[in-house]
């Protein structure tokens, strides 16, 4: 049985071997202002927090050691940030936490 064109084209990205931008498209990149980005296709984000570098956020004396059993990739991820990466998720859970309460 013939398979029938959909005119889809399939592109793979290496990403350890970007495409290059031409000289035209790097300029017009770094002229471009922030009120010139086209967000279009993103999708609108409600209850938007704006995500940071955790400081003091509770005395080391409030904190109970466990043991937390958590995904591969969530470790990784928060990992990859830098160091603290604990206290990164722990601010996590607490805005989950924050969240439920106002739920319910």
């Amino acid at each position: 049985m013939k398979s029938k064109p959909t005119g889809t084209v399939k592109y793979t990205l290496d990403p350890a071997n970007p495409p290059r931008m031409t000289p035209k498209q790097e300029a017009r990149l770094l002229n471009m202002t922030d009120a010139e980005i086209d967000y279009s296709d993103i999708p609108p984000q409600h209850n938007k927090k704006d995500w940071t570098r955790p400081g003091a956020l509770i005395p080391a004396e409030n904190k109970q050691q466990i043991t937390l059993r958590l995904d591969a990739d969530v470790v990784s991820f928060f990992r990859k940030i830098g160091r603290r990466y604990q206290s990164r998720i722990n601010a996590a859970l607490r805005e989950y936490v924050e969240a439920q309460k106002k739920a319910v």
